[in-house]
């Protein structure tokens, strides 16, 4: 369950007296009402167990895993990128809609119930955005989703250890291969992570090469174990 400090602030984060943000209609709290929370995309049931994409089975590596294993240990999504919930984060990167990223923290949880096993995280760090993109953007999504994660498993949370060292081309206009290149050596670990597991943090997940970046930084860095929890993942194989 969330801490009282983080669930005021996601109460809060929106207008008093807040009706959900999909239909309008019903006052709620956290910004969605039962029905509309209920009308969000869930995973599939068949995943890959490595990258979380759409797999024929989720007991075996998809195609792409076993040629290009990726620098991240294993991925976990709490939803799918899908209608209401793209709509939701578009809106609130893309939107300017700072208030929405309560909404969106009080979703994150739910990833939790998709891992079942495996070492406890001993820190959890945000997807850093470029300085120039934060000034021009104002907040980082990533960052209030890692408090709300880090606050429900009593978890250190550290949103200054990675940085972004470059203004990289936006992602969402490039393939895969495009989006490797642009993201080769973005990263930057201030301190030796050695022997730490660490989760890393997102919003979206669509071919994974950012959190692959930054898994591989993290790991240059001395971490033992890279997991990258993402909010939502996109069906990545058919791009």
């Amino acid at each position: 369950m969330l801490s009282n400090l983080v669930a005021t602030l996601i109460d809060n984060c929106l207008f008093f007296e807040q009706h959900c943000q999909l239909c309008g209609q019903r006052p709620c709290r956290h910004g969605l009402c039962p029905d509309c929370r209920a009308a969000l995309p869930q995973q599939a049931e068949h995943g890959c167990p490595v990258c979380a994409a759409d797999a024929a089975s989720h007991c075996v590596p998809c195609g792409r895993c076993l040629r290009r294993p990726p620098a991240y240990d294993v991925l976990y999504a709490a939803w799918r990128y899908d209608y209401p919930l793209d709509a939701l984060i578009g809106a609130c990167k893309y939107g300017r809609r700072q208030a929405l990223q309560g909404l969106l923290a009080a979703l994150m949880p739910a990833l939790l119930k998709q891992r079942t096993s495996g070492p406890d995280i001993d820190l959890i760090v945000p997807v850093p955005l470029a300085a120039a993109r934060l000034a021009e953007r104002g907040f980082n999504l990533p960052d209030a989703l890692a408090r709300a994660v880090a606050v429900t498993i009593a978890c250190r949370f550290d949103p200054a250890l990675c940085v972004r060292k470059r203004n990289t081309s936006p992602q969402a206009a490039l393939g895969r291969t495009q989006r490797l290149r642009n993201l080769r050596d973005a990263f930057s670990v201030k301190r030796r992570c050695d022997g730490l597991c660490i989760a890393i943090i997102d919003d979206v997940a669509t071919t994974g090469a950012t959190l692959d970046a930054l898994a591989k930084a993290l790991k240059k860095a001395g971490a033992k174990r890279v997991e990258a929890w993402v909010l939502s993942r996109a069906n990545d194989h058919k791009i």
